[in-house]
């Protein structure tokens, strides 16, 4: 079923989850006892992450950056059909375009059209992989706008090569949005120009970046509307839970920290901070709730216990 179609159909609310395939050797296990502590608040989906290989640097103790390449995580395909089997829940795995040809993809998109995936979140991923060599007539999908049309060519029975009768996929495609501007964008106004974009390539609903400030998202769905989107607008929380997150996710999310949660956090306990980080986000969506949002898509990764206690209050 698709994304769209629950919207469409629920009169109230609903609660989504992101979460993330286990490390390189890791055990499926996990990831199900995860969706099976969410099961009981009826999510209509769960994202599975997706990401190419990244490179980082570590000193050498001599005072030198060594440069490291993290080799990507593995399973999103064959997890999200096992996620949706196991659990009749829909499952969205998120497609890349770094790092991945577009003959990689449409391959990727065929086996999880014939494993019964019905929805896809179509993201650019991060740089990497990009500039691997291109072999013969590769190419790669530069924007998340142009894997939103590949996608949708392959919607109308338009494959890369001529096929005799192709099928037609029926995919229902997800975009991200910034409510605090794409830290590439020159302006919130381009920015919003370039999503604007993706949904005329055929993008269907829209899974906003996290935030902590509703105000941003509010503005965003404005401004949104007046350019003429008119696709589900779903908001992105993040229950925070470490101290470190107060540097942690401005830094590798752009995004801007209230103050009085920031207040609330620092140099707090452990389980002081959890509570002070429950107790932002049941704010959050409370508001969010009143105002009529469609779904909340919350950013658990790894671990269900904060969104339990947060979603348990609303359901």
């Amino acid at each position: 079923m698709k994304i769209t179609d629950y919207i469409k159909q629920s009169n109230k609310t609903l609660f989504s989850y992101e979460i993330i395939p286990p490390f390189r050797g890791g055990s499926i296990d996990k990831v199900f006892k995860l969706v099976e502590e969410l099961m009981p608040y009826d999510p209509p989906f769960i994202d599975l992450t997706s990401r190419s290989a990244e490179s980082y640097y570590q000193d050498d103790g001599r005072g030198n950056l060594v440069e490291h390449i993290r080799r990507k995580r593995p399973g999103t395909i064959g997890i999200s059909a096992a996620i949706k089997n196991k659990f009749n829940v829909e499952t969205v795995p998120h497609i890349l375009c770094n790092g991945f040809t577009k003959e990689e993809t449409e391959d990727a998109l065929i086996e999880l059209n014939y494993l019964g995936i019905d929805n896809i979140l179509a993201v650019r991923g991060d740089e990497l992989r990009q500039n691997k060599k291109l072999e013969k007539n590769n190419i790669y999908n530069k924007y998340a706008s142009d894997l939103v049309d590949q996608i949708q060519k392959m919607n109308n029975g338009k494959y890369l090569e001529n096929l005799v009768d192709p099928n037609k996929t029926n995919f229902c495609v997800g975009v991200g949005g910034y409510p605090e501007k794409h830290f590439e964008a020159q302006s919130m106004k381009s920015d919003i120009e370039k999503l604007k974009y993706k949904v005329d390539c055929g993008a269907d609903y829209i899974v906003t970046q996290m935030f902590f400030d509703n105000k941003h998202y509010f503005n965003f769905v404005d401004q949104c509307n007046k350019i003429g989107i008119k696709i589900p607008i779903i908001p992105g929380i993040k229950i925070l839970s470490l101290e470190r997150h107060l540097e942690a996710l401005p830094k590798h999310f752009y995004l801007n920290l209230p103050k009085e949660l920031i207040k609330s956090v620092e140099g707090k306990s452990k389980s002081e901070i959890r509570v002070s980080g429950i107790d932002w986000a049941m704010s959050q969506i409370q508001e969010l709730i009143e105002h009529g949002v469609p779904c909340i898509h919350l950013y658990i990764m790894s671990s269900a216990k904060s969104a339990a206690k947060v979603v348990s209050s609303f359901i």
